[in-house]
């Protein structure tokens, strides 16, 4: 595992976080926060979401930002009912819903849409004409989970609670960062954040685009193969131990 080199582009919290699992494995990483979050000013009509839940089967909560936004709305509005379903997409979102005193419920087999719709408790929760659900998320995103939603005769509304912004850096920071630090492999956790990747490479992704790219789930894997990524791992799943599989599944690249 020490041949390993990579670049983390999570927001700064998750990566440092992120950082410090890997260093424990032997991995050297080097931090380039990619997406920054910005809080939405919520209308009237979402902030009535809030103060109905119980009007969902279930609540789906798509990321860590999304969990700590979304409970701070609904602490203004006292506790919700015990009887509300909660579900994540990943355990680290889970945590932070479990850790508010939420009943929750996610996939553990991989951390995406795809894994979340095979899941039983999810299935019983929201098959059947009329349900209402509510997906809390940034801006954008999740839209397969929703159509699938919708194809069961559920009623999917969204509560968007952030945006994801590229943070501002000099030009050719990023070709910059992995020349200096020996950088060996990229990871992203979004689809946003490859784009934002993508956008920061600059006219240096001809020559990035030849290193490993680590990706979280099938979809970003595909939109990555379709920019030019040459070698693609699908982690299935952010979480540190879904890298650190990937990690020691693959070779070490040789520069």
């Amino acid at each position: 595992m020490t041949g390993w080199r990579v670049l983390l582009t999570r927001p700064t919290e998750d990566s440092a976080a992120l950082a410090a699992e890997l260093a424990t494995a032997g991995v050297f990483s080097s931090s380039l926060p990619l997406l920054a979050i910005r809080p939405l000013a919520l209308s009237d009509a979402q902030r009535a979401r809030v103060a109905g839940l119980d009007r969902y089967c279930a609540v789906i909560v798509v990321s860590k930002p999304a969990a700590r936004l979304g409970l701070a709305l609904v602490n203004q509005y006292g506790p919700p009912s015990s009887r509300q379903k909660w579900f994540s997409v990943g355990a680290a979102t889970a945590q932070i819903l479990a850790d508010y005193g939420l009943d929750v419920s996610y996939p553990q087999s991989a951390d995406d849409s795809e894994a979340l719709l095979a899941l039983p408790a999810f299935k019983q929760a929201v098959e059947g004409a009329g349900r209402k659900v509510l997906i809390m998320r940034g801006q954008g995103g999740r839209e397969r989970l929703a159509d699938h939603l919708r194809q069961l005769g559920a009623e999917v509304d969204y509560l968007e609670l952030y945006a994801r912004e590229l943070p501002s850096y000099p030009p050719h920071t990023l070709s910059q960062r992995v020349q200096v630090e020996r950088l060996n492999a990229l990871v992203v956790s979004s689809g946003q954040g490859f784009e934002h990747l993508r956008q920061l490479a600059g006219d240096a992704w001809s020559r990035l685009s030849a290193l490993p790219l680590f990706v979280p789930s099938p979809r970003v894997a595909e939109m990555a193969r379709s920019a030019g990524a040459q070698h693609v791992v699908d982690c299935r799943g952010a979480s540190a131990a879904a890298l650190l599989a990937a990690l020691r599944e693959h070779p070490v690249p040789a520069l």
